[in-house]
């Protein structure tokens, strides 16, 4: 497995288990015995055909999981294949163009992973520039958001154009709350 891969679930190993802003319960923190992921899959590192918005693309109001929203601008569309099949999501960036956020849904959620989709950010490994400028996505360091563990969180859900019919099996897969 990627080294950096192998780091990354270890340290969210343990920041859910001990750390204080851990989205984990208290008894969900003592019972803790580690995240699920896929095993790696190199196919599903994708480097994508992106076509840009205008930068006065208006911005999006994104509703979250508590009903809330929040404002993002749509990036780029980004185009690539999955198991042969075109799929495309839309990578949004924060109104002011500085992180990169795709929350995406696929043909996995529900029975293999959570429901509500999940995330890939360029605040975290998974969205990166390659050394010829291009877009590399990488599905195996997809995460769920923190709603996935405590329903007192606030997450921004996929919008509809962001439903992918594929399956992405890379990343995180269910966890099923022990509290």
């Amino acid at each position: 497995m990627n080294q950096e891969l192998a780091q990354l679930r270890n340290e969210v190993n343990q920041f859910m288990r001990l750390h204080p802003q851990s989205p984990l319960s208290a008894t969900a923190k003592d019972e803790f015995e580690g995240l699920d992921y896929y095993d790696e899959n190199e196919s599903l590192i994708v480097i994508p055909v992106l076509e840009g918005f205008p930068e006065d693309e208006p911005h999006i109001e994104m509703e979250t999981s508590t009903g809330e929203t929040r404002h993002y601008r749509k990036w780029a569309k980004a185009v690539f294949e999955v198991d042969g099949e075109e799929t495309s999501l839309v990578i949004y960036s924060d109104p002011w163009g500085e992180s990169l956020f795709v929350p995406f849904k696929d043909a996995t959620n529900g029975p293999e992973t959570y429901g509500a989709g999940r995330y890939l950010d360029s605040e975290r490994p998974g969205i990166t520039l390659t050394h010829d400028k291009k877009l590399q996505l990488d599905f195996n360091f997809c995460y769920n958001p923190y709603c996935a563990y405590n329903d007192s969180f606030s997450c921004p859900l996929p919008p509809r154009e962001n439903w992918m019919q594929v399956p992405i099996r890379a990343g995180e897969k269910n966890f099923n709350l022990m509290s």
